[in-house]
């Protein structure tokens, strides 16, 4: 029972569950950004370069072997570089989108701060007398003695 005692106590500290959060808004961020770079952007830039469906590109390196039938014999060995062209700019967008969002973020925190009135300085200490004016002291209060 400790095992999963000490499992549920893992499982439920809060920075355990904002992960969680965050790694499934995340991947919703994801989809989202994805669909705006297949479904946005790459087609108008496709089209500005000739109608090109980016993840179609491709370099046949050896094409594909067929029969005589005309079926397939061996599939052919292509280097997709449209993919990847593809995925970059999914990347650029995504990261740049979270600069956006930790730049927001840092913003609303220091104007934040600026609001706060500023703690009040503690005073400081005052100084230990020195060795001369403990002895004076002494004086001063021997005299009033007499």
């Amino acid at each position: 029972m400790s095992f999963l005692s000490d499992f549920k106590a893992f499982a439920m500290r809060g920075n355990v569950i904002d992960m969680a959060v965050g790694v499934i808004i995340g991947g919703a961020f994801g989809k989202i950004v994805t669909s705006v770079v297949n479904d946005i952007i790459m087609p108008p830039i496709g089209l500005l370069v000739g109608g090109v469906n980016f993840t179609d590109l491709k370099w046949v390196m050896k094409a594909a072997e067929l029969n005589e039938a005309g079926e397939e014999v061996a599939a052919a060995v292509t280097l997709n570089y449209g993919n990847f062209l593809q995925q970059t700019f999914d990347f650029l967008i995504i990261a740049f989108s979270i600069f956006l969002f930790i730049s927001l973020i840092k913003k609303v925190t220091e104007r934040k701060k600026a609001e706060e009135p500023a703690p009040e300085p503690t005073p400081a200490p005052e100084p230990e007398p020195s060795n001369e004016e403990k002895l004076l002291a002494e004086i001063r209060d021997l005299l009033k003695k007499q």
